[in-house]
């Protein structure tokens, strides 16, 4: 199993307020109180921080990731206080990628050059559709117009490298529409677009009162025309649901699918950390106010526990088979300290099946195996893998 002395590692900072919960929405995320308590939550990141210090010792930060909720409700001047504190703690390398999620409707004038001056150098915009019908119908509170202005400004800012997040199969939304979308963004020369199916997710708005959505098979035909129109502009599907320029991947997020360590901090806010035979994932009180007060009174707002042994290939698993370019045996054996004979029958059932292919010593999902990922990833749960010595390895 991979040591964390001298790796590389994430930062994920998590803001938990949005002007409006989203009704297709389930993460972590409030709606903003009247008062938004900006610099009290920079100060309790800080402390928060000091928590993971010891943990990852002798570790570089390679990216840095504000995810929320909407980092943007922030002002500069916060974001820059929250940065200087992790240089003051961390060792974070010149070439790290500090990405920072943004709402085209919580942006200000101005405000993306004092993100760059405070470190930002690539956004992530929620842009979700150009089609004002469609923004209203998932409750969306921007218009197709404050996208094209945050584009403009965060290209004037001096941001050239941005994501444009996208979604289709929404409410009402034809296969056309799905099309003209992503003309849109690609118009706006984004470095990276996400793109992912509407869900209906528990504990939504729209799981409860689910609207009228495309069927299945108008669903897969929207994902394969928009797949194909961003091939051809120049957009390699590299993940599941991402798309990018050549070497603009996002690093946070590769750092993730390839089961990297990071930490997580914030009211919500996961971390995974490798710690000498085991692998420890934190995860933080989601209430920000509980979150707050136990940060201010000294306390922690973490929960630490190891990821069982039987629990450890399905997790690489979940993470690493989103990804295109598929994994070695040898990145199996590193992230998990496991053989690779725990999975090795799974695997070969599941090529068998057309879901899974080894090619050129890398072991990835097919084609078919993305349409049908969430099953792909389940046949490695413990329960369902035939039964295997587990045995760390070195």
């Amino acid at each position: 199993m991979s040591s964390m002395a001298g790796s590389r590692i994430g930062l994920y900072i998590h803001i938990p307020w949005c002007v409006r919960k989203c009704p297709y929405c389930d993460f972590n995320s409030h709606p903003v109180p009247q008062a938004l308590p900006a610099a009290r939550y920079a100060a309790a990141l800080e402390r928060d921080l000091d928590e993971e210090l010891a943990r990852v010792s002798g570790s570089e930060v390679a990216s840095v990731f504000f995810g929320g909720g909407t980092p943007s409700l922030f002002p500069p001047e916060i974001i820059a206080s929250i940065l200087d504190a992790a240089r003051r703690r961390l060792s974070i390398a010149a070439d790290t990628e500090i990405t920072l999620e943004a709402n085209p409707g919580t942006i200000e004038r101005g405000r993306f050059s004092g993100y760059v001056a405070a470190g930002v150098n690539r956004v992530s915009l929620g842009a979700q559709s150009f089609s004002t019908q469609a923004l209203q119908s998932i409750g969306r509170i921007h218009s197709p117009e404050d996208t094209l202005r945050a584009v403009e400004e965060l290209v004037a800012a001096g941001i050239e490298n941005f994501n444009l997040d996208l979604m289709y199969a929404l409410p009402g939304q034809t296969v056309a529409d799905a099309i003209r979308d992503v003309r849109r963004a690609v118009d706006l020369q984004p470095t990276h677009l996400s793109l992912y199916q509407l869900t209906l997710e528990p504990g939504t708005a729209f799981f409860s009162r689910p609207p009228a959505l495309p069927v299945e098979d108008e669903a897969h035909e929207m994902q394969e025309a928009c797949i194909g129109l961003l091939a051809a502009s120049g957009y390699e599907r590299y993940e599941v649901s991402a798309y990018a320029r050549p070497g603009r991947q996002c690093r946070h997020n590769l750092n993730y699918w390839r089961f990297g360590d990071y930490i997580g901090i914030g009211a919500g806010a996961h971390g995974k950390l490798t710690q000498a035979r085991s692998v420890v994932r934190t995860e933080r009180t989601r209430s920000p106010s509980a979150y707050l007060t136990a940060i201010e009174e000294g306390r922690s707002a973490a929960v630490t526990k190891a990821v069982p042994e039987q629990d450890l290939a399905f997790e690489f698993m979940l993470n690493a088979l989103r990804l295109q370019s598929g994994f070695l045996e040898s990145d199996f054996v590193a992230a998990t300290g496991l053989d690779f004979a725990v999975v090795a029958d799974t695997m070969a059932r599941l090529s068998a099946r057309g879901l899974m292919q080894r090619k050129d010593d890398r072991w990835g999902a097919t084609r078919r195996g993305f349409d049908f990922l969430n099953e792909l990833m389940g046949e490695f749960l413990p329960e369902r893998r035939p039964p295997a010595t587990v045995a760390f390895t070195g």
